[in-house]
């Protein structure tokens, strides 16, 4: 058996009419095929990057808690791999495709969760860099840091995927948008510039709309499963018109919007929640943002992030300018990243360098810098 016998044989092969076939799975760079489906192989590249590495230590929701129960970015993503795969599986979609996308949408994440990427987005937008998106951020990762600056020619689809698999908006229906490489580039880079780019981004694969459904449904059960192990609410809390809806655990809210997906979405080429349900999602998700994502970190927390993040950047960016070689930000990070890379400029390399540390490492950075 060849290695071209060996990948046909590896492949799924019961793919429904609207799933992502694998020939489609071209990439920024053409290079020879191994022995593994095109989505299969971006998979291992996704799991083996040193990005994916630093899911461990990134805040999902909660910093600092004193919890180990609590999620970390690292089993969120777990979550929608699994969720997305199981919902794709359903309507014999692509799962490899789904794997790859689910495992790498939150590469990007800024430490200390959507509160270190709003600081961050201040930041650049200061430095006239554009505007800081965190799924932006995981396709630059995957295109233009990883693998020492060479990127990790990751293919199209699943890129398109985890660019536009925003989780915070919530739609009834999902439908894919047909796209060519070139479209997606468009998309990407204006992203920078135009802030209306990321709120209308549509994924260009079933598999794509999937993930991002998915997204939403691991993160809006489970994130008060733990604000309620944080001591932040109370289940009675949580308005009994969701409950009587979703069910009252983070099983049961997963498992009520899975089946309603699949039902409302089998044989179409979209993806679909039923009214009732959508309206029940959509009231679950301001309950979270008014009880939950709005008291995450106290008033306290938020200074002292929001300081460590500019006070880092300044330190890093003169550091840069003034070429010392001694800079943490030389030895460990820019003194491996090819001669491309390096023409950024000092700005992007910096906020590259702060977007890509883990909570620990960059509070570690802090309290050197500010006892120094």
């Amino acid at each position: 058996m060849n290695e071209d016998e060996i990948r046909k044989s590896m492949e799924i092969k019961s793919l429904g009419p609207f799933a992502c076939p694998y020939e489609k799975g071209e990439r920024i760079i053409p290079e020879e095929p191994d022995l593994r489906p095109t989505f299969y192989r971006d998979i291992d590249r996704i799991l083996y990057s040193l990005s994916y590495t630093r899911y461990i230590d990134k805040t999902q929701v909660f910093t600092h808690p004193g919890n180990d129960h609590l999620q970390k970015r690292m089993t969120h993503v777990q979550y929608v791999s699994k969720i997305a795969r199981t919902i794709g599986r359903a309507l014999s979609l692509n799962e490899d495709l789904i794997e790859a996308a689910s495992l790498g949408h939150d590469l990007g994440h800024a430490p200390f969760g959507h509160l270190g990427e709003s600081i961050l987005n201040e930041i650049s937008l200061k430095h006239h860099l554009g505007y800081f998106n965190h799924n932006i951020q995981s396709v630059r990762l995957l295109m233009e840091i990883e693998n020492y600056g060479e990127g990790l020619n990751i293919t199209i689809p699943v890129l398109d995927a985890i660019m536009c698999h925003n989780g915070e908006i919530a739609l009834n229906k999902y439908e894919p948008r047909k796209k060519t490489k070139e479209e997606f580039l468009e998309e990407y880079h204006k992203s920078y510039q135009d802030k209306e780019v990321i709120l209308k981004m549509r994924p260009m694969t079933l598999e794509g709309c999937v993930v991002r459904i998915s997204d939403l449904i691991a993160y809006i059960g489970k994130d008060v499963e733990d604000a309620i192990r944080n001591n932040i609410i109370t289940k009675e809390m949580v308005p009994k018109k969701i409950t009587d809806v979703l069910g009252c655990t983070n099983k049961e809210v997963v498992n009520t919007l899975i089946i309603d997906i699949i039902k409302n979405s089998m044989g179409k080429n979209y993806i679909k929640l039923s009214k009732e349900v959508y309206e029940a999602l959509e009231d679950l998700k301001t309950f979270n943002y008014k009880y939950i994502y709005n008291k995450a970190a106290t008033s306290e927390e938020k200074e002292m992030v929001k300081d460590a993040f500019n006070k880092l950047f300044d330190y890093y960016l003169d550091d840069l300018k003034k070429g010392n070689h001694k800079s943490i930000i030389y030895k460990h990070y820019l003194v491996s990243m090819n001669e491309e890379y390096q023409k950024n400029s000092p700005e992007r390399i910096v906020l590259d360098y702060l977007a890509g540390m883990t909570d620990e490492f960059l509070l570690k950075q802090y309290k050197k810098l500010i006892n120094n």
